[in-house]
This record gives C-alpha cells, sequence and structure tokens, in this order.
C-alpha cells in the first residue's frame, strides 16, 4: 500500500483481515477473543467496534468508556515501548511498499519480544535510564489465508451480535453494587 490511508483501509488490505474472515480465524482467536476498534470500524465477528452515536444510551455511553480506557492503557504501552527503544521513534510514518511494511511488523515486535524478556529477567530499566538501541535483521513469512472471505452482511450482522455480547458481559463485569462503573 502506498502513502497514507485511514486505519479501516489498511486493515481490510492486511493478511490480519483475510486471515480473520477465512477459516484460519481459530488460528488467531481463541473463543471469546476478538480486536477492539473505534467508531470507525464495523464491528465483525472477531472485531467489536464503539458506538457511533451513543446518543442518550447509557449502556451504549458506558460500554464506550470501557473501551476508551482500554485504548488509554494501550497508548501508555506504546509510550513505554518508545522510551525504552529509541528506534520506535524514528519510524517513518508513510511505508512504501509492502517490504517495508512487513519490516516495521517485524521490527515492532522484536522490540515488544525484547521488552518482555528484560521484564521476565528482572531487568531494572526504567523510562528514566533512556532508550535502549537496536538493530535486527531477520526474515519472517506470514502464510497467505487458506478460504476466500465469507458473505459481507452475514459478517457485519455477526459481529453487531458479537458487540452486544462483549458490551454485555463488559458492563456486568464493570458496573459496581452501585451501579456505576468501577474504574469512575
Amino acid at each position: 500500500m502506498l502513502g497514507s490511508c485511514h486505519d479501516v483501509t489498511y486493515l481490510r488490505q492486511s493478511s490480519l483481515w483475510k486471515r480473520m474472515h477465512s477459516q484460519q480465524q481459530h488460528l488467531l482467536f481463541d473463543r471469546g477473543q476478538y480486536l477492539l476498534g473505534d467508531s470507525g470500524y464495523t464491528s465483525r465477528e472477531r472485531l467489536v467496534a464503539t458506538f457511533r452515536n451513543a446518543g442518550g444510551d447509557k449502556d451504549k455511553k458506558d460500554f464506550n468508556m470501557c473501551i476508551a480506557h482500554v485504548r488509554i492503557a494501550n497508548e501508555h504501552c506504546i509510550g513505554i515501548l518508545k522510551s525504552r527503544w529509541h528506534s520506535l521513534k524514528e519510524v517513518r510514518t508513510q511505508l512504501k511498499n509492502r517490504v517495508e511494511n512487513q519490516y516495521l511488523v517485524r521490527w515492532v515486535r522484536y522490540c515488544i519480544l525484547l521488552h518482555n524478556f528484560l521484564n521476565w529477567q528482572k531487568d531494572d530499566w526504567t523510562e528514566a535510564d533512556g532508550p535502549i538501541e537496536l538493530e535486527v535483521e531477520s526474515e519472517v513469512q506470514i502464510p497467505a489465508p487458506l478460504t476466500p472471505p465469507l458473505d459481507e452482511r452475514a459478517m457485519i450482522a455477526r459481529g453487531r451480535r458479537q458487540r452486544l455480547e462483549v458490551q454485555s458481559e463488559r458492563l456486568a463485569y464493570m458496573r459496581n453494587v452501585n451501579g456505576t462503573l468501577a474504574f469512575q
């Protein structure tokens, strides 16, 4: 993919998207697992998006708030990785071809693996210590999907049902005895 594009466009053109909608999705997700997306996405069986217009619906607003808290935690993780691995701060925002994209994905993956390994080894690095320089060269091949994507409307319908199930489960879990969300 050349140049910049919206996240949804990028996801739809990725091998992840193809595998999510093929017979291989069981290799990516266990039962009850899914990706979270903002309101720019359309919910699917394995992609749960926030509600575009929650209006006055308290459950929809609360669900969107739960997802927002997950997204904030994700942004903090990205910040920690960038603090530890200086090379992640210098990544170009435009990828010119598939090879550059695959290289970048491998680079980020290796930074995450090293970060987790060092944490597991009880490394005493903190953000105040500054970045660590890293150079990695490797080749990772992602297999092509075995079967074509399922019918679009059926996927969207299953996605909407999935979002309602996830919303119900998450809100029940997050609400305390007083009927408010636990993180408020």
